[in-house]
């Protein structure tokens, strides 16, 4: 860190030196304007970026090295989370079809991107999503519903034998990936530019908190498609309904606790949270009462309702995880 002395010039001015480097390698000027953020922990941000609008940001991927279409897709995704404003996929030579193929599968994904500008060994990607249109609430609240009726309706092909809704559920995963995907790039461009933190009204401490929630809330999704993968192996078995009725009395406790962990954090109700986490140990009782029970049966249901058991353990588990971040983060607020 570099320290500078504050001096009053005039009497009540107050006046600090910008470091040489700094000044050089942006060619600050006598006389330029510079913009000056306040960030909520008090900091200054100085910047010669005073226009308001957002910080390009440009990444290449040179196929001429490796053509590997999943490899490719990882390396968009990483660019597209990491908030670069253009991706360009390039190559010596003529862009092969798979390449094309996956450009194509990552627009379709990955929300906000559009093929700008194509030619034979060209792809230039823009982003076409302006960031303060999607707040960072509407995107965790959509994640929470969809994450909820993935689980809801997983659970209820156990009774049902609805092999449709159960594909549907696995389905429906995607989605909750491309929002999670979306939140974490707001994230990123948050981090990236004082500018766009100011306009959305989010401290980057706020943001982090709800990057932190959403990686939860897709962790959610994924026991939900456990969940649905499970109860299509167990469409032939024949399954006890006192057993159905049991694991659907544990997934509402879990899911209980699931609402009442994302209301909180809407709600800022530190106390909520804490009652929250305190409900999680009934739940995991009860789950491991019907493993036990299942397993000692010996029975071909056993392991595919083991799963399933295990996931509804994990939907209260990960709920805990959330109020306890709530907590951190009011507890912070506080200071």
């Amino acid at each position: 860190m570099e320290i500078r002395k504050v001096q009053i010039t005039g009497g009540s001015s107050y006046v600090i030196s910008l470091p040489k480097d700094w000044a050089r390698s942006l060619n600050i000027q006598k006389n330029n304007p510079l913009g000056l953020i306040r960030q909520s922990d008090g900091t200054l941000l100085i910047t010669p970026k005073i226009s308001g609008e957002m910080v390009q940001r440009i990444k290449t991927f040179d196929v001429s090295r490796s053509s590997d279409p999943d490899f490719l897709f990882r390396c968009l995704i990483a660019a597209y989370i990491m908030g670069y404003t253009t991706i360009m996929v390039t190559s010596s030579g003529r862009i092969a079809p798979a390449v094309r193929v996956v450009v194509r599968d990552f627009t379709q994904i990955a929300i906000g991107q559009e093929v700008a500008e194509e030619s034979d060994a060209s792809i230039t990607i823009k982003d076409l999503l302006n960031p303060v249109e999607m707040p960072f609430d509407n995107t965790l609240k959509r994640m929470y519903i969809l994450a909820r009726g993935m689980h809801e309706d997983a659970i209820s092909t156990l009774r049902t034998r609805n092999r449709a809704l159960a594909e549907d559920v696995i389905a429906r995963d995607d989605e909750i990936d491309r929002l999670q995907w979306l939140l974490a790039r707001q994230y990123h461009l948050i981090v990236t530019d004082g500018n766009l933190s100011k306009r959305m009204g989010m401290s980057v401490g706020t943001a982090t908190n709800y990057l932190m929630i959403s990686r939860i809330v897709e962790r959610i999704g994924d026991h939900a498609v456990n969940i649905a993968t499970n109860a299509l192996a167990l469409m032939e078995q024949d399954l006890d309904d006192l057993l159905i009725t049991d694991i659907e009395s544990a997934s509402a406790s879990a899911l209980s606790i699931f609402n009442a962990s994302i209301r909180s954090f809407f709600k800022k109700d530190i106390l909520e949270s804490n009652d929250n986490i305190r409900a999680v140990a009934g739940l995991v009782s009860c789950c491991e009462e019907i493993s036990h029970n299942v397993l000692q049966q010996r029975s071909p249901v056993a392991i595919p309702v083991g799963y399933i058991i295990e996931s509804v353990r994990r939907l209260g588990e990960y709920s805990k995880d959330i109020s306890e971040n709530v907590i951190n983060y009011l507890v912070s607020e506080e200071q």
